[in-house]
């Protein structure tokens, strides 16, 4: 499921990244590569706060809608 369905303060994990190469590239480099651990800080309408190892990064809803997490 996208990481967009889920609600602050849950913890999830990364299984698989969608989009073009460039999006795939840009994220992976972010950290966001499958087994990675998220915790969701924020969302609002989407777009979200998450803690990704010792970061916390912004995501708008498009670029959240391409990582998919169990």
């Amino acid at each position: 499921m996208p990481i967009t369905l889920f609600k602050s303060g849950d913890s999830v994990k990364v299984v698989r990244i969608g989009g073009t190469a460039e999006i795939k590239k840009h994220l992976s480099d972010l950290g966001f590569v499958p087994g990675a651990a998220i915790e969701i800080i924020q969302s609002n309408s989407g777009n979200m706060i998450v803690k990704l190892l010792d970061s916390k990064l912004a995501l708008t809803r498009d670029m959240a809608e391409k990582i998919f997490v169990q």
